[in-house]
């Protein structure tokens, strides 16, 4: 086992009493998650608390744990578990020597982590550390520093939010030579006043950056100035992406391929390459010219990132790509069931509208959650991208989808339900070979359980 933290590394990043030597190769938080040799740190939260988890932790193999109560295992007890995991997490990065990328946006953000990850570990394999799955909350974010080993020579950090405050809080943790966004749109509307508010509370990312760091910025977005001027203060470059001509790193031209994906002439400030994206759609496109600014600005090799790009899979719940088999042939199934906002909608429908289909194109579309007072008409704004698509069979899952329904009217084969459940039945033996079917919606509503039935066969 590689040695992450020592017992007394840990006591002496979080002020904590050690009980007995010990030493850990992980970090977790959820005794579902530990694995032989880890350090289990017990969270209190709302809804429970990790200090009622540590014998399964420890029977998992745990080397040792951060607590605030008594135990008699090997231990650093402190007065505050959740603070001793940002402690932890500063300590994680202040003991780096490895160029860290931090990474934000209303879309996009979890895609473009793992697209960088794949082109820097790529270039150095092995040396690239990332935040797994979406950990980029106020508990994801140490963690994930936590995680990172000795000698990483890059880390990839994603960074969200819901309200103001938050990111300027964990940017100030992960301390990035490198911060972008990737976009800018109306996701968590619900508790922002406007797309600006959005746009402010992203820009908050730049806040910490390290002396003589990079800023990158969408420059086609029209928050563009909005951003730079957040940047201002702390970056020492600002290199804007797009496909406008006066952007820094842009898409020259982009030739959309036959079986998903775009062949990207790109120029950068003192380079200028040819390559492939594997994933489809405009957005990707964008994705992979904010990775090539990253990669740049960090110090790795834009041509190692191409290849990585090209090879690169969808991630589930984000892109994934599922080949049904039926009889007679097969059907692809596009799981983006973990997110929705109007922007990516929009994005992913004019990816299903790409995609070369012998059969049917199939759009199931979940409720878009957060959005506030503004949620019907930014359900109803989606008839217009629906339509575009050419969309055969249209289902709508949840009540929210009552606006589009509306404003589809009866122009579009469709169906509306209730819940995922119902959308299971709806769509059971409906699929035919040469069909492709899109799921996308939020998280909460639920459709992961469509697409396991879809791609198990369960349907």
């Amino acid at each position: 086992m590689t040695v992450l933290w020592t017992g007394g590394e840990i006591a002496e990043a979080t002020g904590g009493t050690l009980s007995a030597g010990f030493e850990a190769g992980g970090v977790a938080l959820d005794s579902r998650e530990v694995a032989k040799g880890d350090l289990f740190i017990a969270m209190k939260g709302e809804a429970t608390d990790g200090h009622k988890f540590l014998d399964k932790a420890f029977a998992a193999g745990a080397a040792g744990a951060i607590v605030s109560e008594p135990i008699v295992e090997p231990h650093v007890r402190v007065a505050d578990t959740s603070e001793a995991l940002n402690a932890l997490g500063r300590a994680g990065r202040a003991r780096t020597d490895a160029r860290v990328v931090g990474v934000t946006g209303s879309v996009g953000k979890t895609g473009t982590k793992e697209a960088l990850f794949a082109a820097l570990d790529r270039f150095i394999p092995g040396r690239a550390h990332r935040s797994l799955k979406s950990y980029n909350n106020h508990t994801g974010v140490p963690l994930s520093l936590a995680r990172m080993p000795r000698d990483a020579r890059f880390g990839i950090f994603e960074m969200g939010m819901n309200h103001a405050g938050e990111l300027a809080m964990l940017t100030r943790l992960v301390r990035p030579h490198v911060a972008m966004v990737t976009a800018i749109a109306p996701a968590h509307r619900e508790f922002f006043p406007s797309e600006e508010a959005i746009a402010d509370a992203k820009g908050e990312i730049f806040q910490g950056l390290e002396p003589g760091g990079t800023a990158i910025i969408p420059h086609d977005s029209p928050h563009r100035e909005r951003l730079r001027a957040a940047a201002t203060p702390t970056a020492e470059r600002i290199w804007t992406f797009g496909r406008s001509e006066e952007a820094d790193v842009r898409a020259r031209d982009v030739v959309l391929l036959p079986g998903g994906g775009s062949l990207v002439t790109a120029v950068l400030p003192e380079a200028e390459l040819t390559f492939t994206i594997a994933q489809p759609g405009e957005h990707w496109v964008s994705n992979a010219l904010a990775v090539l600014a990253a990669v740049e600005a960090a110090g790795g090799e834009l041509g190692v990132a191409a290849l990585a790009l090209a090879d690169m899979a969808g991630l589930k719940g984000r892109g994934e790509r599922h080949a049904i088999s039926l009889a007679g042939g097969e059907a692809l199934l596009v799981d983006e069931s973990y997110n929705a906002n109007p922007a990516s909608m929009r994005a992913t429908l004019e990816a299903l509208a790409s995609q070369d289909v012998a059969g049917r194109r199939i759009a199931v579309l979940g409720a878009m959650r957060e959005l506030g007072a503004e949620s019907a008409d930014f359900h109803a704004a989606l008839a217009e991208p629906v339509e575009a698509a050419g969309i055969d069979y249209l289902l709508l899952v949840g009540e929210e989808m009552q606006p589009l329904a509306k404003a589809l009217g009866g122009r579009i084969n469709m169906t509306h339900v209730p819940d995922a459940a119902s959308a299971i039945d709806a769509l059971r033996g409906s699929v035919e070979p040469g069909d492709a079917i899109l799921v996308k919606g939020s998280n909460a509503v639920g459709l992961a359980a469509l697409v396991e039935a879809l791609a198990g066969g369960k349907y």
